[in-house]
């Protein structure tokens, strides 16, 4: 559901630019390609716009690429030429796909349509705890029985200069109080990337993702088997991730709007607003009781629950299941954001 919303803002975007005939449609980090695959076969019946598409998905994994290729159903093009780039053909909507280990590598000079959908929380972060000397940066150490552990740099470290920026960024009520901040310079970088792409080429990006619209603090954790566990415990065989500030993502887009070349002034920044207005705005409540009108008792519990997961906020109240499968509302923790060229307005549903 979540996803087919997504498409639903893409095709939004696509109508306010004044539906081009060339259009890259860029995800970056796509997974198990779920998000393209929904909204490919969602927007299958709209032909024309469907037919302007070229699909660009930055993923550096060769496994994922793989993966990605047969959930799209994609059919490799014939190329007799070295020199052009190989790409593929996917068969659920007959849209080109092509594949980028990064963003810069995607084709500049047509509007341009970006989906961020849970890849800022897994970009890595820099730590930094108050201490006496100021704010100093946390960094990893091998203890002598080769354990990992925490200490504190004894000067500045080259993430400082990424810190001082946050810090400008935030009132001094807000910094006076936190024992530790969070900066992802990944994230300010990429931001910058894409609000210049979207300046000068048209088309707007999508940033949805947990998180926070001020500092974080202390958010580093890892996943394994979808439970938390300590983050040194048999590193390299859990997922991290860490909230991410939007309000630095907001500021990192303003920054590159304001610079030198002209064209960056067209870009502007919406939200965030939270998830749960996000698809409720996209008509996410008329999509689930269309789906509830023509569905097995069965699959109408998995719709609810699917449903509260998205847009609730807390535990859902009318579960009756074991306590420990409870469903949990997401609809408040994840946060959307666009960053758009001005020409195109205000993006829906953010007006």
């Amino acid at each position: 559901m979540q996803l087919q919303m997504v498409g639903v803002w893409a095709m939004c975007l696509w109508e306010q630019m004044g539906q081009p005939n060339r259009v890259n449609l860029v995800e970056l980090g796509p997974g198990r390609g779920t998000l393209m695959f929904d909204l490919l076969r969602g927007a299958a019946k709209f032909k024309s716009f469907t037919e302007s598409l070229h699909v660009h998905l930055v993923e550096c994994s060769p496994a994922l690429q793989k993966l990605q290729h047969q959930n799209l159903k994609c059919m490799d093009e014939d190329s007799t030429s070295e020199n052009v780039e190989k790409r593929a053909i996917s068969t659920l909507a007959g849209t080109p796909v092509s594949w980028h280990a990064a963003l810069e590598q995607v084709p500049s000079g047509i509007p341009t349509i970006i989906i961020a959908h849970e890849f800022y929380d897994a970009l890595p972060v820099h730590q930094f705890q108050r201490a006496s000397r100021g704010w100093c940066e946390k960094l990893v150490d091998v203890t002598e029985d080769s354990s990992f552990r925490y200490v504190l740099s004894p000067q500045a470290t080259p993430a400082t200069l990424f810190l001082m920026k946050r810090c400008k960024w935030a009132a001094a009520e807000e910094l006076e109080k936190l024992g530790h901040i969070e900066v992802c310079p990944k994230a300010m970088e990429l931001t910058n990337t894409i609000a210049k792409r979207i300046g000068s080429d048209g088309g707007g990006a999508l940033i949805i993702d947990y998180g926070l619209n001020g500092v974080v603090s202390d958010s580093l954790q890892a996943i394994r088997k979808h439970k938390f566990v300590n983050i040194f415990d048999n590193p390299g065989t859990a997922d991290l991730s860490a909230y991410v500030d939007f309000a630095s993502v907001r500021h990192s887009a303003e920054e590159a709007s304001g610079a030198e070349p002209c064209h960056l002034e067209n870009v502007s920044v919406h939200g965030p607003i939270t998830q749960s207005q996000f698809l409720g705005s996209l008509g996410i409540n008329f999509r689930v009781e269309a789906l509830l009108q023509n569905c097995t008792e069965e699959q109408a519990e998995s719709l609810r629950t699917g449903y509260w997961r998205l847009v609730g906020d807390g535990e859902a109240p009318f579960w009756e299941g074991l306590d420990d499968q409870t469903p949990i509302g997401m609809g408040t923790r994840y946060l959307a954001m666009a960053i758009v060229n001005k020409k195109q307005g205000v993006p829906v549903p953010f007006q």
